[in-house]
């Protein structure tokens, strides 16, 4: 008996980012059912049932599936978990916050489908990009640009800011998140910002909207009392990360969602550079790029 054939055979993911890690291990047949929520991989919601939503689920329809696991996400689905649970079936429910708890989570679903090695692999290789992200930006500090402040919205009324694992990544894309100590509280309702004026006054360069199941409305944004001031706005820097590649905690925001930060984050840094070495201080000479060398 191989170590798969010990692993559950018949999973119901009742969030994306365990059906998307699947897929990507090659063990999509093991899924007997997703969240309708889903959208990476697209061929999912097209091979699987659709067997529940975040906040509620089919029961009925999950058992009659037959079940040997079921992965879930949060205390938000603890109420799913508990009536699959007196129903019989084994239940895992994740509650990952952060980046390293998203790669902890990604490692041991690998290793329960006897796919330990690849996932640590797929994990080693992404620690490498983010490196990579990191040196990137490092060199630019160098140079003597400066991170760009950034504003992450994730709902709009009322205004929420960044979770933790995406003010994580903001930092490991080079970005200062402007308000890392709503980013420690994990509910939505504690990083409601409850006077939208504080983000005039901490002043972002980037705003990125990433409005959960709607598409994010700049113009809105831009529009808001007193925010023509906000450096952001003033320079269009007003941008849309989607949901799905962000918002879940799970493959996707370690890859894709990061690297439409990072590259966020260096056009700017690149364009701030720019202007600053387009306008010398005090009529000297604009400053030199990185590798030049002045003849002075």
């Amino acid at each position: 008996m191989s170590r798969a054939d010990l692993g559950p055979q018949r999973i119901v993911c009742l969030t994306e980012e365990t059906t998307e890690w699947l897929y990507l291990l090659g063990q999509q047949h093991r899924i007997v059912g997703i969240s309708g929520y889903t959208v990476r991989p697209p061929q999912a919601r097209h091979e699987k049932p659709r067997v529940s939503a975040f906040l509620n689920a089919k029961i009925d329809k999950i058992l009659a599936l037959r079940p040997d696991h079921v992965f879930g996400f949060s205390d938000l689905q603890a109420d799913i978990a508990a009536a699959l649970i007196r129903a019989g079936v084994a239940v895992t429910v994740f509650n990952q916050r952060s980046v390293g708890e998203i790669m902890a989570m990604l490692w041991q679903v690998a290793a329960l489908v006897g796919c330990a090695e690849p996932g640590q692999r797929w994990l080693a290789a992404v620690q490498a990009q983010h490196d990579a992200m990191r040196r990137a930006v490092q060199q630019r500090l160098a140079a003597g640009a400066r991170r760009p402040r950034v504003y992450f919205e994730e709902w709009d009324d009322p205004p929420i800011t960044a979770i933790r694992w995406v003010s994580e990544l903001i930092e490991i894309a080079g970005g200062q998140d402007i308000f890392p100590e709503l980013a420690q509280r994990p509910l939505g309702r504690e990083r409601v910002i409850a006077d939208a004026h504080e983000v005039v006054r901490r002043a972002p360069d980037l705003i990125i909207g990433s409005w959960c199941g709607k598409k994010f409305r700049s113009e809105r944004v831009a529009a808001r009392d007193g925010w023509q001031q906000v450096p952001a706005v003033r320079d269009g820097q007003l941008h849309e990360i989607k949901s799905a590649d962000i918002l879940q905690p799970g493959p996707a925001a370690l890859t894709d969602g990061v690297a439409q930060l990072h590259r966020l984050v260096l056009a700017w840094m690149d364009r701030a550079a720019g202007a600053s070495a387009a306008t010398p201080p005090d009529g000297g000479q604009p400053g030199l790029a990185p590798g030049e060398h002045s003849d002075a």
